[in-house]
């Protein structure tokens, strides 16, 4: 998955539409959407959280009032009037707002609007998000190459394993001194990146770190979360957090692609073209690692020093893998310093995903952050440079913002200095810029969101996430609670409250999108639960390929159709900040007030 993606595997995937044929026949009757008048957070809302939904101003017989009924006796609980009536432009339609965040009493229920049906039901409770994180992160397992998912841990998505990955071959482009173009190494395990069955370093880097993240940001929280995977500990407080058994999965991958010679890491390990609709283990095809980059060596330190300081409280369980780590990212770093501008070229005989980077200033930024923290070095703050940095909202490609966030996060390690740039200052002050003009546009949009027009692009649902994260930064840092209402309904947008009316998570919600761009989910016939799909993107790369989508509005530019890359792709980096997210709101939202 990137946008600098071309369809030149499009060939192919037509060779292969005849093993998923009837999935494709059952995705065509998803393509007329019909959006109702009520859109929601179609899981629910936390006990003490914001509480938001859309109500369709086209519809004549609209009255001025809502209310929220008990799903299974219809009593009325709360009462309440709609907003006046605004259009979203980038929906060109008129919605009016349901506020009910003074419903704080646990239940199911549905919002009722004379005029237009009842919603279907929703829960308000405190942990109202623990199956969106625990489904989310069980993706990861059901994406995992190299292993045979059991009845047991993955129920009805059982497959043999696929891509053991124990013969892969050095590419002419990452050929060296001594690993030979053709030489064999092995390099097993990780999580497939997208839609498609290959590995990808620079993608890898920032979904490992916003996992890790989650976790060293809320760690009681994931201490208690249980993911049926086969690590799941069963010695109780002994045992490693299931995130963290499902992250070191992809984590050790990620150490096979280091050259132990030099120190510099492989971009990625690929087949030389995509591979068809078909489950992983059908897949015979050679698979290659190619060409060091500065980008893959740079994510690649900043992942393993991040891993050493997580991973050192877990000694007993993986015994030196957190100073494994820091070597590893300390020769990387290296590598990077000796190789500062080595971008990544697609070899001709290559065809899939590129993930290519021409800017590298972010890698370093946050590279240097993440093993200054790990470490106490003050060598590494001199390469930060951050009164030159202008902050970001994270993407693959735009990483500096986690080594700003890191940095947030330990900012008692900063040092105090006079002048505007200290760092102990400006750290926390960028953030918290960023996250009030976030929330600027959330309260001035008349949808409740802080997506732009510039924000519909490949991945529009976790450019969404990404801003509810710093979102979360700037309300920790503050304590500004518009921020984090403003990152609640950043959730709410996936999870329902949007202009396409699906949940926009496979498994979850009454309305989910259920044709994803991915090809597990081809060959079984039928969704793979818990990924977050890429969403609205009215650029359609693939409109060329795919059925009409059922609008060109920006924000309703999606289509859920299997063949739709451009919106209806998954990807390990989207479905990141959607742990984080879910699990961080739940840690966040204070109780309700005591009466």
């Amino acid at each position: 998955m990137t946008s600098t993606r071309q369809p030149p595997w499009l060939s192919r995937f037509a060779r292969s539409l005849s093993l998923c044929s009837a999935l494709i026949a059952a995705a065509g009757a998803a393509n007329a959407q019909t959006v109702p008048s009520i859109q929601f957070n179609q899981i629910g809302y936390l006990t003490a959280g914001a509480k938001w939904a859309a109500v369709s101003a086209a519809t004549p017989a609209v009255g001025a009032e809502f209310s929220v009924v008990d799903a299974k006796t219809g009593q009325v609980v709360f009462k309440g009037n709609l907003g006046a009536a605004a259009e979203w432009p980038l929906s060109k339609e008129a919605v009016r707002l349901a506020d009910f965040s003074g419903l704080q009493t646990p239940g199911s229920y549905r919002l009722r609007v004379a005029g237009v049906p009842d919603s279907a039901p929703f829960s308000i409770a405190g942990n109202s998000y623990e199956a969106v994180t625990r489904a989310a992160i069980r993706a990861y397992y059901l994406n995992r190459a190299g292993i045979e998912l059991k009845p047991e841990h993955a129920s009805e998505f059982a497959r043999p394993a696929g891509h053991p990955d124990t013969v892969v071959r050095i590419h002419a482009s990452a050929a060296g001194p001594k690993r030979k173009e053709g030489d064999v190494i092995s390099s097993p395990k990780g999580w497939y990146d997208a839609g498609d069955y290959n590995k990808y370093i620079v993608n890898s880097g920032i979904t490992v770190y916003t996992l890790l993240a989650a976790y060293e940001h809320h760690p009681d929280y994931f201490k208690r979360l249980g993911l049926n995977i086969p690590e799941s500990a069963t010695d109780g407080a002994k045992g490693l957090p299931d995130l963290l058994s499902e992250v070191l999965w992809n984590l050790d991958w990620m150490l096979t692609m280091q050259d132990p010679d030099d120190g510099g890491v492989y971009h990625k390990l690929t087949d030389l073209i995509f591979d068809g609709m078909q489950l992983p283990h059908h897949s015979k095809t050679e698979r290659y690692v190619v060409m060091k980059t500065t980008a893959a060596a740079l994510d690649f330190a900043a992942v393993m020093a991040q891993a050493s300081r997580v991973f050192k409280a877990f000694e007993a369980q993986r015994p030196g893998l957190s100073s494994q780590a820091l070597k590893a990212a300390q020769d990387a770093w290296a590598w990077a310093k000796a190789h500062p501008d080595v971008r990544y070229r697609q070899p001709a005989d290559v065809r899939t995903g590129a993930y290519g980077d021409e800017e590298l200033r972010d890698e370093f930024v946050w590279a240097a952050a993440e093993l200054f923290v790990s470490t106490g070095d003050a060598a590494y703050l001199s390469a930060l440079q951050p009164a030159s940095q202008k902050l970001t909202v994270p993407s693959w490609n735009e990483v500096g913002a986690l080594g700003w966030m890191t940095l947030a996060h330990h900012r008692k390690l900063l040092p105090e200095s006079p002048g505007p740039f200290s760092l102990a200052k400006l750290v926390p002050a960028r953030i918290t810029a960023l996250a009030q003009e976030l929330a600027d546009d959330w309260q001035s949009s008349p949808y409740r969101t802080t997506l732009r027009r510039s924000d519909f692009v490949w991945g529009s649902n976790a450019v969404v996430l990404n801003q509810a994260m710093l979102l979360l930064q700037g309300y920790e840092l503050t304590g500004e609670r518009r921020m984090l209402d403003a990152a609640q309904a950043a959730l709410d947008y996936v999870l329902g409250r949007n202009a396409t009316n699906l949940s926009q998570v496979t498994g979850l919600g009454s309305n989910p999108a259920k044709h994803p761009h991915h090809r597990p989910s081809g060959g079984y016939g039928k969704a793979v639960p818990g990924f977050l799909v890429g969403g609205p993107n009215p650029n359609m790369q693939d409109k060329a390929q795919c059925p009409p989508y059922p609008s060109t509005e920006v924000a309703k530019a999606y289509l859920d159709h299997i063949c739709s890359f451009a919106s209806n792709e998954v990807a390990i980096n989207w479905n990141a900040p959607l742990v984080y997210v879910s699990a961080a709101l739940e840690a966040l939202t204070p109780p309700p007030a005591k009466k």
